[in-house]
């Protein structure tokens, strides 16, 4: 491992434990149908419950955090992947490099080849086409030291094997991260020692990356979001503050147009989003015909390192809230809550018409 690079320290054992269920919701066919009606966001959330909704699957083989999720719909089966991520024991030494898939409607998840290099946190993953994408994120030392990688392990599910991609040019974690015209897209997120203002783009088809216009808000890490067509859409994150404690959550709703060139973003605010500040939420993307919807999955408004205690010395509590947000109408809206709590995602995986959150 290169000379660490030392940040986020930790201080304080977790209180928090690690979620080791999937839950699935079905498409949300209701976005569609209330998006133009009055009071939309509270006849959504009021006509559904969570039960209706949300669905447990298979546990784990264990208990995993701060994972990279992806799912795919391929020959009739949905399959989900989750990559990477933190052991039970919240520390340092239980950072894994464990690959696992749930294929839905069996019963259990399977073991698959482990993610290559090091294990590591705050990854991000996208399917594009017939291969998974998993980037960035970042070790931790036995001192407590982190290192951000610049790392893209590419996974094909049907040979079951890994390959290397081309590095990320300033390597990130706690990225938000989408799919554009075939093309990722990384916002942000923290690079060693400090959050950078990039919009690094990768063609999976060459192999190169190249810039966008980074973002106009402050730079943060652990935000939440989604590519939603040719728009950009997130929320919060933790930004750098001179004071104490460290990191506060920049409360401000971000959106961004792609021009069709995929270099050239507009942003500008977003209508803020209701509900308490976010970190770590799972975002993800889902389409429909009325332009596509950004979700916004659980997370908590008290920022933390890996082990679940806020930068402020107090645990930080998950939240049950799922928001939805339309880049086209630039308008938010409640759906029926998680049945349990949960943070310490970056996104959720979409596929066969269902959202996992793992």
């Amino acid at each position: 491992m290169p000379d660490a690079v030392t940040n986020r320290r930790l201080a304080t054992p977790a209180a928090i434990l690690p979620m080791a269920a999937l839950l699935a919701a079905t498409a949300c066919g209701d976005l569609e149908r209330d998006a133009d009606a009055r009071d939309a966001d509270e006849r959504v959330a009021g006509e559904v419950s969570a039960s209706d909704v949300w669905h447990e699957g298979p546990r784990l083989p264990q208990p995993i955090t701060n994972n990279a999720v992806a799912a795919a719909s391929v020959d009739g089966r949905t399959a989900v992947y989750t990559f990477l991520g933190l052991d039970s024991t919240k520390t340092w030494s239980g950072v894994t490099s464990s690959a696992y898939r749930w294929y839905v409607g069996e019963d259990a998840w399977t073991s698959i080849e482990p993610v290559p290099g090091p294990g590591r946190l705050a990854a991000t993953a996208q399917m594009i086409r017939d291969r998974i994408y998993v980037l960035g994120g970042y070790t931790v030392a036995e001192d407590g030291s982190e290192r951000s990688l610049p790392d893209v392990a590419v996974y094909d599910p049907a040979a079951g094997t890994w390959t290397r991609g081309a590095d990320i040019p300033v390597p990130v974690d706690d990225a938000v991260s989408g799919i554009w015209r075939g093309r990722i897209f990384l916002v942000s997120g923290w690079h060693d020692t400090g959050n950078v203002a990039h919009v690094q783009v990768y063609d999976p088809d060459a192999d190169r990356w190249s810039e966008a216009s980074p973002v106009s808000g402050s730079p943060v890490f652990g935000h939440t979001g989604a590519v939603v067509g040719d728009h950009v859409a997130y929320v919060d994150g933790a930004a750098v503050v001179n004071a104490r404690p460290r990191f506060r959550i920049d409360v401000a709703s971000w959106l961004g147009t792609i021009d069709r060139d995929g270099g050239t973003i507009t942003w500008r605010p977003a209508a803020p989003h209701p509900g308490p500040p976010l970190y770590r939420a799972a975002g993800a993307a889902l389409p429909t015909s009325d332009g596509g919807w950004a979700l916004f999955i659980g997370g908590t408004d008290n920022p933390y390192n890996y082990n679940g205690i806020g930068y402020d010395g107090e645990p930080s509590s998950p939240l049950r809230q799922v928001l939805a947000f339309s880049p086209v109408r630039n308008r938010w809206v409640h759906l029926p809550p998680l049945p349990v709590a949960t943070m310490d995602h970056r996104n959720a995986g979409v596929a066969g018409g269902r959202v996992f959150v793992v």
